[in-house]
């Protein structure tokens, strides 16, 4: 082989070869070895090797030689000597003293230094090396023939140092580079900006201090991606020993060594279960603080205190410990502490991930404020993060909660082209969303592509189903995938069969209700307080209030404690029953269990005592609220105004609605709705209407219930025309008509008579496919009974039995007064006589309009009609039914036409007739009712109220 001269290595390309070794290095290296020689060795102290966070070593009479990897190992003379002999390998011999020899006691001469520490040599000399590639026989004879002294050959590797270092290789990662002797004041965007042009970095992590986290500690790890990270990250290496803002930076290939201690630490730990140990006391300390918090967050979530301490302990949180307590402030819904805690991460320097972020936009999604979780999206976005399945999920589920499907499915549709595969989680969630608002057809057609696709359909969404069904009120499909979920596998839960408790509860069945939850403990399966009260809230609206206290009872001796929720259904039920003491004792026994009441706590009280006409207490109840730290809303104020409606205070309820507005409380639809109520009871137009312009130009959202209210305000008026105005302005703003709204219309033209427009509706009514009902059967009849076509009324009975309706006592009360009308008496007795026997007991309008009509359509009675008034009048006296004095008078006059001189007829009435009757003011009055007045039996008590629709406003 040539020999090399060492000219040659410092002329031409040669030289070009040396880019990291600068020549005052060289000299600088030179002087200190030749001070090392005449000096004594002294091992350099802790504080002279530590600068900054690096380590180093000083040699006497010099300054330090500095190497800024944080594993490097100090030098000591034998890899002084080794560095030496790398030189002298790169042609560098001539510029440096002969070598050092040493002995037992320590370097002495220069000599050659030992072979085992001739393979021990510095990563950036290592690299030096590489990068010349000059054979070892050539270094050899360049020993030989130049420089005075002779370099020995380096040893051979041992097998297991090769088979270590091939391990090691192994466990590099690719496109990983060490930055090291970075400026502490770095910060990352700097450092990306810097290293982007090798390659497209994907990840930079900036080492932060302990006690400082605003400076890092002079290191940082570089991740490439792209097509070849391997090679952008070997171009990044090139710029190892470039001066970067003041210091010369140390670039470095991921050489393997830390995922090589994981692999091994891994495998010790699940050899022999041996836990890895911590680097340093401050490292154990946070270790120790980190699996406290993660207990605490486990074991006791509901006790947010501890929590947060526990959090606060930590003396250097990472993304991990951050990224948990924000999915603690996420599940509870509090937005607020979530984006700090995000913003304190974020202040010290740790990016967030796309974990981090979503967990940030489930807070805003349990807060009901998808409007901050949007912006969430878009923070997200901006930092180049996409979105995954999990945050597409969350995202549809907080839009099923406000009840917003429409933009819940177009998130779900961009997820659906965005993401490969769906699961079914995300299915069950945008399922439920339309179930929510009631879209079953939406809902259905999911499931199906959900099967198309082969994805198993959880519990979650039989249940959504069986809720959605619920909220359409079908019974038959709700049964049906109830049935379709044993089928498949599952085992009913308590969900399960709540679904079914609440959905007889919702149709008015509370007794089927009662008959599922026999079925539930039959199969093993114990109530909770939610099945309780579903239960005890079916019967309150039937106002079968002993059942809900048996209920109530059960649940007692079950062992459960009654909740909050269980708390105000009881509350409720008092009010209804008019026992306002025994719910002020209720909301007594709340306070002293340390149960903060709510809004729908107060608000049946206020109402009680509004409908009770006791308003002094209604507002002592309003006051109390607000000392109770409970802030009236609407809705309270609503109950108050609602309270003096039924009492027919509309003038007080107006200044009510002043009152509200005063406190800063701005009244909604609901509230103008309940006073348009008012006014039209009381047959006052001109004030419906004028409420009804504030509603618009409120900007407040029109609706079916305040178009109803308009229409009843003018069909008790009488005016027809401006009822069919306010159904085309129904049809302008595209607001369907629905039963009820058919019901006050075709009401209206039976107090008119008009049986051919009643009938005109029922046929529109059949067009749009909306069902009639029995109130809607009856204000028709009403119509032909008043036109006197009695044909009709009975083909409109068989009509009804053709839909599986049956007449009830108002049906049968409305027939009575249609065959009085047209002088049938006979007739009007045997319809009294098929109500009994269909089951239905007469009521006191039943039996006052009946007889009423019978004694005013004859002068002269009849024998059946005659026995029959008897028989109606010792029915009523047997049931201790009485009238009152009107009702008196009028019947009276018409027995002065029949019996003048007195009978059986007149005693058996005046059994019925109030106790003072006999007064002379009363026989006064009597004579002085006129004919007009004689027909007390008005139409108002056959036509269609709807008051049970009325209270869901």
């Amino acid at each position: 082989m040539n020999e090399i001269q060492p000219s040659s290595l410092f002329s031409g390309d040669s030289y070009q070869t040396l880019p990291n070794i600068r020549t005052n290095q060289i000299r600088n290296l030179s002087s200190d070895k030749r001070n090392l020689a005449a000096a004594p060795y002294r091992p350099s102290t802790l504080a002279e090797e530590e600068d900054a966070g690096t380590g180093g070593i000083v040699f006497p009479g010099h300054s330090k030689i500095r190497h800024h990897h944080p594993d490097a190992i100090p030098l000591d003379p034998h890899r002084l000597l080794a560095y030496s002999q790398a030189l002298q390998a790169r042609g560098l011999f001539g510029l440096l003293p002969p070598p050092l020899s040493t002995d037992a006691s320590g370097p002495k001469t220069l000599a050659a230094a030992p072979a085992a520490s001739s393979s021990r040599k510095p990563p950036r000399l290592q690299a030096m090396a590489d990068e010349q590639a000059v054979p070892t026989a050539s270094f050899a004879s360049v020993a030989r023939d130049g420089g005075g002294a002779s370099a020995p050959p380096e040893p051979e590797p041992e097998p297991e140092q090769e088979a270590a270092a091939l391990r090691q290789e192994d466990f590099r990662q690719k496109g990983k580079v060490f930055v090291g002797n970075l400026p502490l004041w770095a910060g990352k965007p700097e450092i990306t900006e810097f290293f982007r042009q090798f390659g497209p970095l994907e990840k930079v992590e900036l080492v932060r201090g302990h006690d400082d986290p605003e400076r890092n500690v002079g290191f940082c790890f570089l991740y490439y991606g792209g097509d070849d990270p391997e090679t952008a990250a070997g171009r990044a290496v090139e710029v190892d020993g470039v001066e970067f803002r003041g210091k010369s930076l140390t670039v470095r290939l991921d050489d393997g060594r830390k995922g090589r201690a994981r692999a091994e630490e891994r495998a010790r730990w699940v050899e022999a279960g041996v836990a890895r140990e911590a680097r340093s006391p401050w490292h154990k300390g946070r270790e120790d603080a980190c699996r406290e918090f993660r207990r605490v967050l486990e074991s006791r979530p509901e006790n947010w205190q501890a929590v947060v301490s526990a959090f606060e302990r930590i003396p250097k949180p990472s993304r991990r410990e951050f990224g948990l307590m924000v999915v603690y402030y996420a599940k509870r819904g509090d937005k607020h502490h979530a984006r700090a805690t995000f913003e304190n991460m974020r202040a010290r320097g740790i990016e967030p991930n796309a974990f981090v972020f979503t967990s940030l936009v489930h807070a805003y999604a349990v807060a009901r404020d998808m409007r901050g979780a949007m912006s969430c999206i878009e923070e997200m976005k901006s930092e180049g993060l996409e979105m995954t399945v999990v945050t597409y999920s969350i995202l549809i589920a907080g839009y099923g909660k406000t009840n917003d499907a429409q933009s819940a499915d177009k998130l779900f549709k961009e997820a659906k082209t965005k993401l490969d595969n769906l699961n079914g989680i995300i299915y069950s969630n945008i399922i439920h969303a339309h179930c929510q608002s009631g879209n079953m057809d939406r809902a259905e057609e999911l499931v199906h592509e959900m099967e198309e696709d082969g994805i198993d359909a959880p519990i979650d969404v039989y249940h959504s189903m069986m809720h959605g069904y619920t909220v359409v009120h079908d019974e038959n499909k709700c049964l049906i995938v109830f049935e379709r979920l044993k089928q498949c596998g599952f085992k009913p839960s308590i969900i399960s069969y709540g679904c079914l408790i609440n959905l007889y509860v919702k149709i008015g069945k509370a007794p089927k209700a009662l008959a599922i939850s026999k079925e539930m403990e039959s199969h093993g399966i114990k109530h909770n307080n939610k099945t309780y009260s579903m239960l005890i809230n079916g019967f309150i609206h039937l106002h079968d209030f002993a059942n809900a206290f048996s209920i109530f009872e059960d649940m007692i001796k079950s062992g459960l404690q009654p909740d909050r929720a269980v708390y105000n259904l009881l509350v409720e039920a008092f009010c209804k029953m008019g026992n306002m003491d025994r719910a002020l004792r209720i909301f007594e026994r709340m306070q002293k269990e340390r149960m903060q009441p709510s809004n729908r706590t107060f608000r049946p009280i206020i109402e009680g005592f509004a409908v009770a006409g006791d308003m002094k207490r209604a507002l002592d109840t309003l006051d109390l609220m607000r000392r109770s730290g409970c802030a009236p809303n609407v809705m309270t104020y609503n109950a108050l105004i609602h309270g003096l409606i039924r009492k027919h205070q509309v003038e007080r309820a107006v200044s009510v609605l002043d009152k509200m507005s005063f406190a800063g409380i701005a009244p909604n639809e609901h509230t103008y709705t309940i006073i348009m109520r008012g006014y039209a009871a009381s047959g006052d137009i001109g004030k419906a209407f004028e409420y009804f312009t504030k509603i618009k130009e409120s900007g407040l959202k029109l609706d079916v219930y305040i178009y109803e209210t308009l229409l009843r305000a003018c069909c008790k008026s009488g005016r027809m025309q401006s009822a069919l105005a306010v159904t085309r302005e129904m049809s302008f703003q595209k607001i369907p008509r629905n039963t009820f709204i058919y019901n006050i219309l075709i009401d209206g033209w039976a107090h008119r008579g008009d049986v051919w427009e009643a009938a005109d509706l029922m046929k529109q009514m059949k067009e749009d496919g909306i069902p009639p009902n029995i109130h809607t059967f009856t204000s028709y009849i009403n119509a032909c009974c008043k036109a006197g076509d009695m044909q009709r009324a009975e083909n409109v009975i068989q009509e009804m039995a053709d839909v599986g309706l049956k007449p009830n006592v108002k049906t049968f009360t409305t027939l009575i007064k249609g065959w009085a009308r047209v002088s049938l008496p006979d007739r009007a007795l045997k319809c009294f006589e098929e109500m009994k026997l269909a089951g239905l007991m007469p009521d006191e309008a039943a039996y006052h309009c009946l007889v009423t009509s019978l004694l005013s359509r004859a002068t002269v009675m009849e024998g059946s009609t005659y026995t029959g008034i008897l028989s109606v009048c010792r029915e009523m006296f047997e049931n201790d039914l009485t009238v009152d004095m009107r009702t008196a008078v009028h019947w009276s006059k018409w027995l002065h036409k029949i019996e003048r001189t007195g009978g059986a007829l007149t005693e058996a009435l005046q059994r019925i007739f109030p106790p003072d009757w006999n007064s002379s003011e009363n026989l006064e009055a009597s004579s002085s009712v006129s004919d007009g007045d004689s027909e007390s039996c008005s139409d108002s008590e056959f036509s269609d109220n709807d008051e049970d629709h009325d209270d869901d406003l």
